[in-house]
């Protein structure tokens, strides 16, 4: 970063802070990694959860520049719903305080609806090649079931 931006409290440049994905309709969704985070308040944890399962989705797709299957993935937030739903508010508000069995709920969500099965191909493709993807790390759990 610049001497310039740092003293204008700048960012600095991250490639995900510069995308934008669409997934829902025709509602644009801005990535902005130091904004987005699913600690904001603002409701229940089961919307919380889906929420976020559903931008992360938006995310893995938008990152890989391919189309989602969204069949698929509103499956895969109707069984991460469902799944959360059983469960009481209290271990609810534990797995969205929980980063490990977030991740958790949405790779069972994630493999369970079929979207490993999608696309599967192209991602297995691009898998073998890593680095260039560009991914955070804690999209490797979904990247694998590409390659299983």
């Amino acid at each position: 970063m610049d001497a310039h931006a740092a003293r204008a409290g700048a960012r600095t440049w991250s490639p995900l802070s510069q995308c934008t994905f669409r997934l829902s309709g025709s509602r644009f969704i801005p990535y902005d990694p130091h904004t987005m985070r699913a600690d904001q308040p603002s409701g229940q944890p089961l919307q919380l959860l889906r929420d976020d399962f559903r931008r992360h989705l938006e995310i893995f797709y938008g990152i890989l520049k391919l189309a989602p299957p969204y069949e698929s993935v509103e499956k895969a937030i109707r069984t991460l719903t469902t799944r959360l739903h059983a469960l009481p508010q209290e271990e609810q508000e534990r797995i969205a305080s929980d980063p490990a069995l977030k991740w958790e709920h949405f790779g069972h969500a994630f493999e369970a609806s079929g979207l490993a099965k999608k696309h599967r191909g192209i991602i297995a493709g691009l898998a073998r090649n890593r680095a260039a993807l560009d991914l955070p790390p804690e999209y490797d759990r979904w990247l694998k079931l590409f390659s299983s």
